[in-house]
């Protein structure tokens, strides 16, 4: 029986929810529900912040964000860059163990950035084009040798993708091959079990280095279904939901046994458009369809006021963001006249253009989204200005599985896809998805955009460290970007996190991590 059944059941009435009954939870054991399935317990191999999450709860990098997403240390306790800043050195912390028991040292540290540099992982690209080489110095030392300067290094280092395999694991070809689903980290909890579709389980590390964790274990529940996830919270058969529905938010609040969580998320909701496709190749019928879409009545209207209008595809709260003084005008009247100049210029009998050879204007939009609302939006808003949208749902294994198909089989036209820069920086946003190297399968440039003034200042962007200098970059790349539109920006909805009262010291970061640590407890 999957675990969220009792809760719809529970709920059935309208009487109970008001009372708000709660089961009893294992105090020790605290559990957490997510919108969407992790992929892999791999962090060198994942792309989806579900996963991420769930990685950071196993292992650790070198260094770590704060709730600020400054870099601060972790497993380095301190380091130094020489002065042509092609050198980081890095000196590890003594006595830290993974959970097999193999030491964490700098040949540690040297044979997981080798196997990342090395192999064919998804986060390949992030290290690969910036790490020339990873020296042993001695035990606890390790020193990075770089291909040129690299103004984000630090956050890079950061990522999900630098969190320290057990080495003992990453030499033995068969345990390599497995740590997707059997991982081993020197992070506050072990894994033990991962039930597809429902579960994962993790227990307490007790020769953790900070310290045995105050908690005996952790549970990740997935619940695609946004009521579903407030229930659980609501009936105690979770601690902590994400990505709460907004039509449940105001109902939260007046619970006296949950805390609603609200603040500033740093993902970026956008409609990504296939350049190469044979219509949304043509710029203005992207720019038609991005000017059709009435931003601000989304986020006030649909989301009830828990997002912003999105005008960049990067928030404002990343390192050297970029095109925050973007507009891009809610204007159907111009959307129909870029779509007449794209040759859409005739109108059917029900009201869907049609271009000199008959051909209707009728693309597909994919979504795993379980709610068809935002979805029905934009379908609304393209067909008032003559586009027809035919919707395509899916879950989010199925479509990360299609979008990531090379450009000759990728049958994607337009989906909706939310990026969380999980560098904290704006590299880790530019960089991926639009230069036109990274296209997939190699990278996530799932547009299949491709332009020489956004390559150029995606480069210059990677070389300099003076951060003005990189927001000069970057700003040269969003003028482009808000010209060609090959990934259209619409909203960006705040974090909205369900807490039960009685766990403490949990935070939740902006990037949607919620971090749990040695010493989160529950009441």
């Amino acid at each position: 029986m999957k675990f969220y059944r009792t809760a719809l059941l529970a709920l059935a009435g309208a009487a109970l929810l008001a009372a708000g009954p709660v089961l009893a939870l294992d105090k020790d054991v605290l559990t957490i529900v997510k919108s969407a399935e992790i992929i892999s317990l791999d962090p060198q191999d994942i792309t989806d912040t579900p996963s991420e999450d769930l990685n950071r709860k196993i292992y650790e990098g070198l260094v770590d964000f704060n709730m600020s997403l400054d870099v601060v240390p972790k497993l380095a306790k301190s380091w130094e860059i020489s002065e042509d800043r092609l050198t980081w050195t890095f000196k590890l912390r003594e006595g830290v163990i993974f959970h097999s028991g193999a030491p964490f040292n700098a040949d540690a540290v040297k044979v997981n950035f080798d196997r990342i540099l090395n192999g064919r992982y998804k986060r390949t690209s992030l290290y690969q084009p910036i790490i020339k080489e990873v020296r042993v110095v001695d035990e606890y030392t390790v020193a990075f040798d770089l291909k040129q300067p690299f103004g984000p290094f630090l956050n890079n280092l950061a990522h999900t993708a630098g969190l320290i395999l057990d080495p003992s694991y990453v030499k033995d070809p068969a345990k390599n091959a497995r740590i997707k689903r059997q991982p081993s980290g020197t992070g506050p909890f072990k894994f033990e079990e991962w039930e597809p579709g429902d579960y994962v389980k993790m227990s307490a590390f007790e020769d953790y280095w900070q310290g045995k964790p105050k908690l005996s274990g952790l549970i990740y529940k997935f619940a695609p279904e946004a009521s579903t996830r407030a229930m659980l919270v609501e009936t105690g058969e979770a601690h902590v939901a994400q990505a709460v529905d907004t039509n449940d938010v105001e109902r939260l609040k007046t619970r006296d046994d949950v805390e609603m969580r609200i603040f500033p998320n740093i993902t970026v909701y956008t409609l990504v458009v296939n350049t190469s496709d044979a219509i949304l190749g043509d710029v203005r019928v992207r720019r038609g369809l991005s000017h059709s879409v009435d931003r601000q009545g989304i986020c006030d209207k649909i989301l009830h006021g828990n997002a912003v209008p999105a005008y960049s595809i990067i928030s404002p709260m990343i390192n050297c963001a970029a095109g925050q003084n973007n507009m891009i005008a809610y204007d159907p009247e111009l959307s129909k006249k870029l779509l007449s100049e794209a040759g859409w210029d005739k109108i059917g009998e029900d009201g869907i253009r049609t271009n000199a050879e008959g051909k209707r204007l009728s693309v597909e939009l994919w979504t795993s989204s379980k709610s068809a609302i935002i979805p029905e939006a934009y379908i609304g808003f393209a067909r008032a200005v003559g586009m027809e949208i035919k919707l395509q749902a899916m879950d989010w294994v199925t479509l990360n599985s299609r979008i990531e198909l090379p450009e000759e089989k990728n049958k994607a036209q337009i989906f909706m896809m939310g990026w969380s820069p999980s560098t904290g920086d704006a590299d880790w946003v530019y960089r991926p998805l639009l230069a036109s190297w990274l296209v997939p399968p190699t990278g996530q440039n799932q547009s299949f955009y491709r332009n020489e003034i956004v390559d150029q200042g995606i480069k210059d962007g990677m070389r300099e460290s003076d951060n003005a200098l990189r927001k000069a970059a970057y700003e040269k790349i969003e003028e482009q970007l808000v010209a060609d539109q090959p990934r259209i920006p619409i909203y960006s909805i705040k974090n909205l996190y369900a807490v039960r009262r009685e766990v403490k010291n949990l935070d939740i970061y902006p990037i949607n991590f919620v971090m749990v640590n040695h010493l989160t407890y529950v009441e």
